[in-house]
């Protein structure tokens, strides 16, 4: 099934529907099944909506974390390197700003301490 469409409320084909959803209707698409030789319309609709607040962030972007990586896993050992972490050879362990691995698969590595 092949996507080909995607239309934001208020765009030419959206009418009816925004008419019908009002507010909650977020985009309607247009899907096209090449085996059954159909096209399918769909809606994305908000069904609720409530406060919420982000959680607070585990560490600052300029804080240097333990990132523990195994000898054997040289790919993820040169990634430290580009995000220039430091090994430190006590604690077995590499020392890296939060902020040059956020988002990377090294995230996962972080040795989380006990409060």
């Amino acid at each position: 099934m092949i996507t080909r469409l995607k239309l934001k409320p208020g765009q030419k084909g959206t009418k009816k529907l925004s008419d019908k959803y009002g507010q909650a209707l977020v985009c309607v698409r247009y899907r096209y099944d090449e085996a059954s030789g159909t096209r399918i319309k769909t809606v994305e609709l908000i069904v609720e909506k409530k406060a919420w607040k982000p959680p607070k962030k585990k560490y600052p972007d300029d804080a240097l974390v333990p990132v523990h990586i195994q000898f054997s896993d040289s790919a993820s050992r040169e990634k430290a390197k580009a995000a220039r972490g430091r090994w430190d050879p006590e604690a077995k362990l590499w020392r890296i700003r939060y902020g040059n691995i956020k988002g990377t698969s090294l995230e996962k590595y972080i040795v989380l301490m006990k409060s």
